[in-house]
């Protein structure tokens, strides 16, 4: 019989929860978003949290209820090679691809760009990203304590220094939230553009890929039944959950405020900087860069380590686990030098392919208890997604590489076939379909067994 969870017990896996997902990376996109939105960063917001909290929430609760033991696992539903793949490009994404050589660059961006000039940008994100990998690299070779160190004593003065520096910004307003008008996608679609932002995080996919910490976490405290494990996971995140919308909200909300002063930055790394500055002086800019660096580093090092022992763990039989450290720290470094907002820019293409799939995995294992988890509504669904994810794959490359691959002789057909596929969202109505058609296949199969 499962036992119920103290309050204690819930804010200790709330703490974890937490830990888990809120990087510093998570905080450029928020304020970036703010700026840009203008006077419709409500309406942003709400569709950034949305993806940025809500998924990640419930891709945690999928793990549960359908008692797997990790992303491979969950994702073996569909099939085994697809489960390799889809792993495997998890992964990739929010390890050595993006989401690694992003902390270097936000750590950079916020802490070392602002203090100088242009012309020395490239040469110091060099040496800056090099000694940053060389930190990563000798740390995630060498188990220590520094992580516990950090998360116990750093994380949360960084989430003191933050508050400080967001009630201040809040309480004292560069402007009025209204001041601006929103730009681009944001004047008339703020909440799909506040949606398609909060890929960005990274997170549903992570939860997915990190989750199992936390499942394990609650095994270990006597929650066993998957039922009573989706229920303790939604309840440890509520608080964790609402801590991140919190400071989503108003990051946001202090970058709509800051724009009317500065514009619209180069990203959200730069605005971040400007913003501890204009009311901290140079002593802020500096105290936000070394915290912000510190914290990347952190999750610099838990990713390495996570992504090399995943890959060792896949393909037993390749390379060891050192090997595989060094060479996601290289490729990483290799990555980080094209800049933060080239960073942002590459990773969008894959994020728009990889986030629906997420989308529809999570909700098929949070689901498939009412369908059996059959692999036929699995397969039904997970093939028109990935197909319909394809084209906004294709339709966020940049101009150049369109224009190269010819992309609008299939680009412009499906725009008039597919609802919102103007939206970004292409996938809803085929994942939709395809629930139908694996429903009915589920149906069927029983009624003539």
């Amino acid at each position: 019989m499962d036992r119920k969870l103290t309050g204690k017990e819930y804010l200790f896996l709330s703490s974890m929860l937490f830990g888990l997902f809120f990087g510093a990376g998570n905080l450029i996109f928020p304020v970036h978003m703010g700026q840009q939105s203008g006077s419709a960063v409500w309406a942003a917001a709400a569709g950034f949290c949305l993806t940025g909290v809500g998924l990640p929430l419930l891709g945690i609760a999928a793990l549960g209820a359908s008692r797997s033991d990790g992303l491979f696992e969950l994702s073996s539903l569909v099939g085994r090679k697809y489960s390799y793949f889809f792993t495997c490009l998890l992964y990739l994404t929010i390890g050595p691809l993006f989401a690694i050589p992003r902390t270097a660059t936000v750590s950079f961006s916020v802490g070392i760009q602002p203090l100088l000039p242009q012309e020395h940008t490239q040469i110091a994100l060099c040496i800056f990203s090099a000694l940053f990998f060389l930190i990563v690299l000798y740390f995630s070779l060498r188990p220590s304590g520094i992580l516990t160190w950090v998360g116990k004593i750093l994380n949360p003065l960084f989430l003191v220094f933050l508050a400080i520096l967001t009630v201040t910004a809040l309480v004292q307003p560069m402007s009025a939230v209204g001041a601006s008008e929103p730009t681009g996608a944001y004047a008339t679609t703020s909440f799909f553009q506040g949606f398609l932002d909060g890929y960005n995080t990274m997170d549903a996919p992570a939860a997915l890929a990190f989750g199992i910490v936390l499942i394990t976490a609650i095994r270990g405290l006597g929650v066993q039944s998957p039922g009573a494990i989706s229920v303790s996971t939604v309840k440890a995140g509520f608080f964790s959950s609402v801590l991140m919308a919190g400071i989503y909200v108003m990051l946001a909300v202090v970058g709509a405020q800051s724009r009317a002063v500065y514009g619209i930055c180069a990203d959200g790394g730069e605005a971040l900087y400007r913003i501890a500055t204009h009311y901290f002086g140079t002593l802020g800019g500096v105290l936000l860069g070394i915290t912000v660096t510190v914290a990347c580093l952190k999750t610099a090092i838990g990713l390495i380590t996570s992504c090399a022992a995943t890959f060792e763990e896949l393909f037993p039989r390749s390379l060891s686990y050192r090997t595989y450290a060094v060479i996601f720290c290289v490729f990483s470094f290799a990555v980080a030098n094209f800049g933060l907002s080239q960073i942002i820019l590459l990773s969008l293409p894959v994020l728009m392919f990889l986030y629906p799939l997420t989308i529809t995995l999570t909700l098929l294992g949070l689901t498939g208890r009412w369908f059996g988890y059959d692999r036929r509504v699995f397969v039904a669904v997970t093939v028109p997604t990935a197909l319909a994810a394809a084209l906004d794959f294709l339709r966020s490359l940049p101009a150049g590489a369109q224009e190269l691959l010819h992309t609008q002789m299939i680009l412009e057909p499906a725009a008039r076939v597919l609802p919102f596929f103007s939206l970004g969202m292409g996938w809803v109505i085929p994942a939709c379909l395809g629930l139908v058609v694996g429903l009915c296949l589920h149906i069927f199969s029983r009624k003539s067994a």
